[in-house]
């Protein structure tokens, strides 16, 4: 028999950059966070999923699981690390989740978390440049937002789209970060300024890219009814799905359609049985605004070549139509990579209890989706959560 799976507690730390700190200090951080919040203890978990992109090559620093188990007083348990670049934290918390809906497990905490500021210059350029294909890519010096800026160049080419029509999602991005006592960029960009930004990768600039941060981020999923009472608003999976894509972008059918994106979403819509018209929040992958246009329309919010009216027309803010990155998202929050898709989670429940704060979208949102990419779609996790009134 499937167990419903419930989001007992969240946890976060600041995103940024933490010299200071070690990979396993900003997990601990997170976890006591998510166990705290759920009002539980270490005896209390059974196994410990761990969510990471690169730390083999950031941190020098592999077999993640019994590391952070360690460091969190959650000695003897099953822990395991999941690999799928920046979509590790999605998936990590589809294995999370799967443990308990099998029955293997009761309670699960998955815990995403990254350490980019351990590699600095030319190492981490060659660092992100595995999550490319290798043979076809990467081995022509190519780099993940070059990459994202060929992507971009074709997308306004077929459209025939200009900058400044992008410059909404970075704006409601940086406008919804500024509130965010935790994100690693607090300023507003204002319109008219995102074009004028510093390149990065034609036309990729400085206002259209996510920075990589340090960052973690847990989740404590559980199906234990004695846990789920004493919970004042549980927060049900009613959707969690994984597909994937060529890796590199000339092997596929048609690069302006995020085919995992699709696939994903789908999936997860037809297990919770609803439509993309009943999702009140959305957190998308925003590593590059592009990549959010093309989400949105690979997952049915908007037609194909019409993402990016949504922002244009500024119907992602925290008041709009489908408020998209209220927390600032990648872009101002920071990509904290591997642990993206647990941050996504996390900020989603805190939207669907009503407990963001100045953060807060309007009103009682009761259906919130979770969109993690790995690489440019190449993998792609979604998950769809519920707000379970008493």
């Amino acid at each position: 028999m499937r167990q419903h799976v419930s989001i007992a507690g969240v946890g976060y730390t600041a995103v940024g950059e933490h010299w200071e700190r070690s990979l396993a200090d900003l997990a601990l951080e997170a976890i006591q966070a998510a166990l705290a919040d759920a009002r539980l203890g270490p005896g209390d978990v059974d196994a410990l999923v761990v969510g990471n992109a690169l730390a083999s090559l950031f941190s020098s620093q592999a077999h993640l699981g019994p590391i952070i188990a360690a460091h969190a007083g959650l000695h003897g348990i099953e822990a395991l690390r999941i690999e799928g670049a920046d979509a590790a934290g999605g998936l990590a918390l589809r294995s999370g989740a799967a443990l308990i809906s099998s029955g293997t497990a009761q309670t699960v905490v998955v815990v995403g978390v990254e350490k980019t500021t351990d590699c600095l210059g030319p190492e981490r350029v060659s660092a992100l440049a595995t999550l490319l294909d290798a043979e076809y890519e990467a081995v022509h010096g190519i780099t993940p937002t070059a990459v994202a800026g060929l992507l971009m160049r074709r997308y306004m080419h077929a459209y025939g789209l200009e900058m400044d029509d992008f410059e909404g999602f970075s704006i409601n991005a940086h406008q919804n970060g500024s509130q965010n006592p935790k994100a690693m960029f607090r300023n507003q960009i204002k319109p008219g300024r995102f074009a004028a930004a510093p390149m990065v990768a034609d036309p990729v600039n400085l206002f259209d890219v996510a920075p990589e941060a340090d960052g973690a981020a847990a989740v404590v999923l559980t199906a234990n009814e004695q846990i789920i009472q004493q919970i004042p608003m549980p927060i049900r999976v009613v959707g969690s799905a994984a597909a994937t894509d060529s890796l590199a972008l000339h092997q596929r059918e048609d690069m302006l359609f995020l085919r995992a994106v699709n696939l994903a979403a789908g999936r997860a819509f037809e297990q919770a049985g609803i439509t993309p018209g009943q999702v009140d929040i959305l957190e998308a992958h925003d590593a590059y605004t592009v990549l959010t246009a093309l989400q949105l329309e690979a997952a049915g919010f908007a037609e194909k070549g019409q993402g990016w009216r949504l922002a244009a027309e500024n119907r992602i803010s925290r008041d709009g139509d489908l408020p998209v990155s209220t927390f600032g998202g990648l872009k101002a929050r920071g990509n904290p990579l591997g642990a993206t898709g647990v941050y996504q989670v996390a900020e989603i429940t805190l939207q669907l209890r009503g407990e963001a704060d100045d953060l807060q979208v309007p009103g009682e949102p009761q259906l919130g989706m979770a969109l993690n990419l790995g690489g440019l779609g190449s993998t792609a996790t979604t998950h769809l959560l519920e707000r379970v009134d008493r």
